[in-house]
């Protein structure tokens, strides 16, 4: 897998983006409802939505793509990855962030180091054997109280469906269903699991995004985000 995945340290947003062309759709559309999603959820546990104060780190960051969307929002933003290329990468284009190479069994950082944690479409990639040890691994670094959110493809959905299969990188991909991720959470002593589901609509527009939160229980969107207090 790390080879696999060194591979793509320049080409990995082209080969994205090769995988939805037929959505019409920019990959930063779907980064940004990524972002939208996380931040909804941190603002539904703390309503003056400050997270200025936070520790967040991103497991399987690759290249770093998602940081861009998310970094000005936290105090310190860190990421790891198994592929030390795509961590080169990323420090090149997230200067401000902190990278670490992972080993792929146990995250790199000490007990109860961040208040948040996201791991955006990493999961399926993971050879299903280890999920629960991932899932471990991610509430042994989360403080009491944080929180862990798993941003997924929805398996649910044709179109993500052929998204995935027009993806190079995604050919070994496990997709989890929403109810496997809940499972998984509470397998790993997580507390007050929930998942939303979202990118129902392919556009911005404040009405369409007023109304994707109110449908966000109906398990069709493109993806989903299971989450979860440690």
């Amino acid at each position: 897998m790390t080879q696999a995945f060194d591979q793509y340290r320049e080409s990995y947003g082209d080969v994205v983006q090769g995988s939805i062309d037929f959505s019409g759709l920019e990959h930063s559309f779907f980064m940004r409802a990524k972002a939208n999603v996380l931040f909804d959820i941190l603002a539904s546990r703390d309503a003056s939505q400050d997270t200025s104060g936070l520790e967040y780190l991103d497991v399987g960051c690759g290249i770093g793509a998602f940081l861009p969307y998310v970094q000005d929002r936290f105090h310190a933003t860190h990421g790891c990855d198994i592929s030390g290329d795509s961590i080169e990468k990323a420090k090149e284009l997230n200067g401000t962030a902190n990278f670490r190479l992972y080993d792929g069994k146990r995250l790199p950082y000490e007990d109860a180091s961040f208040d948040v944690l996201t791991t955006v479409c990493v999961v399926h990639h993971v050879p299903a054997a280890q999920w629960p040890a991932y899932f471990a691994e991610m509430r042994r670094v989360l403080k009491p109280g944080g929180i862990a959110c798993v941003i997924e493809h929805n398996p649910l959905n044709p179109l993500t469906r052929l998204a995935v299969a027009r993806c190079e990188f995604d050919h070994d991909a496990e997709l989890l269903t929403h109810w496997k991720t809940e499972k998984l959470f509470k397998g790993a002593g997580f507390k007050k699991q929930n998942t939303l589901h979202f990118l129902f609509l392919p556009t911005e527009h404040k009405f369409a995004q007023a109304f994707e939160r109110r449908i966000t229980k109906l398990p069709l969107g493109a993806q989903y985000v299971g989450y979860a207090e440690a």
